[in-house]
Parts: structure tokens; sequence; C-alpha cells
């Protein structure tokens, strides 16, 4: 079912089944694509060094929620003023590229933890900072793009980061080796590669 096209970003003025696809879309790609991500090894540091699971759990849900809206916001409205078979056609392989991304693992190094204020602010700072240009954020802005909705995908993706983050926040590392990471992302690859493709297919011809 495609979502419509010129929509807004009031939640209210989308039909039950958009806001479901919406919703659910964007949950399930962003939880595949934290796996193994720098934010999630962030929160697995947090949780070794501050061992207050509540806390982090807090700064980590008001630091995506507050990136992932403007990064939504910034998807829509760039998707009102760049309609057409064009931008479909950059946003389709935007996923695809997306994909390529997915399978570039993180690694700890890569971080640059703060310690300042609290473990509620060093979290929402360190989340928020971390976040910015992460391929989480800007998956949220290209399903904002295809799905037309600010609202919607903010909490889609807020809640993918938090299934995601929340296990890794209480059981530590542990909880990424029930899976392999290499499947998980080649999954989490497989489905930015799905979603590219119907993207591109459903572009308008004219």
């Amino acid at each position: 079912m495609q979502a419509r096209e010129g929509g807004s970003p009031c939640v209210w003025s989308r039909a039950p089944d958009d806001i479901m696809q919406a919703l659910l879309t964007s949950t399930g790609i962003v939880a595949l694509a934290e796996i193994g991500d720098k934010t999630q090894l962030l929160a697995i540091l947090l949780a070794a060094r501050f061992r207050q699971p509540l806390p982090i759990i807090a700064g980590i849900f008001a630091a995506t929620i507050l990136n992932h809206a403007l990064a939504a916001a910034a998807g829509f409205y760039v998707s009102q003023f760049l309609a057409g078979q064009a931008f479909r056609i950059a946003v389709g392989a935007a996923f695809i590229a997306m994909a390529a991304w997915t399978l570039i693992p993180d690694t700890a190094d890569e971080l640059k933890e703060q310690s300042r204020g609290g473990v509620f602010l060093t979290t929402l700072i360190s989340f928020f900072l971390v976040e910015i240009g992460d391929k989480t954020q800007i998956a949220t802005s290209l399903l904002a793009a295809r799905f037309h909705d600010i609202a919607i995908v903010a909490v889609g993706t807020t809640l993918g980061m938090m299934l995601a983050n929340v296990p890794a926040v209480l059981f530590g590392e542990t909880v990424t080796r029930i899976v392999p990471l290499r499947y998980i992302r080649i999954a989490a690859a497989l489905v930015f590669a799905l979603i590219g493709v119907w993207v591109l297919i459903t572009a308008p011809t004219a």
C-alpha cells in the first residue's frame, strides 16, 4: 500500500493503513540498522561506565526523539519542494546506498564520550551528537520523505532505536552476541535495498 503523495505532518490527516505502514516500516528498519551501530556501542559504554540504566534509557529516548523529529521534518519538507519522478528516483537510490552503508561495521573507537553534567545529560548530549549524520538519522529523513509524515516516522524510528538500545543498556554486549552482527547487518541492508527498489518501481513515469 503506497503512502499518499503531498502528505501532511499531522497524523490525524492520514488513513489508518498509511499510519501503520509508516510506523511499522520505520520501527523495523531502524531497529535492524541500529544493531551494532555506533550509538548502540555508545549505549553499552555508558551502561558499563555509570551502571544507572534508567537515566541512560531516558537520555537515549530524549536525544533520539529530538534528533529524529528534526530529521523527519527535514525529509518531509524537502519532499514537498522536490516532488516528482527525479526526487523519487533520488530517494530510491539513497535507500540502496544506505543498504551498502549498513554493511560497514562501526567501532567503539569512533566514539568520543562526554562525562559532564550527570548521567542523563551526558547520555542526551552524547547520543544527540553521535546520531548527527548517522545512518539511522539519514534513514529517518528518507522515511519521512517516502511516507510524507513527520510524527509517525519520528515515533517509529525512535521506537526502533529504543528496541535496539534498551536491551543493550540492560544486558550490555551479551545482547549483541545472541545473533551474529554480520547477519543482522545483512538483514538490515536487504530491507533498505528492498525499500529502495520499491520506491524506484513506484516512481511516476511522467
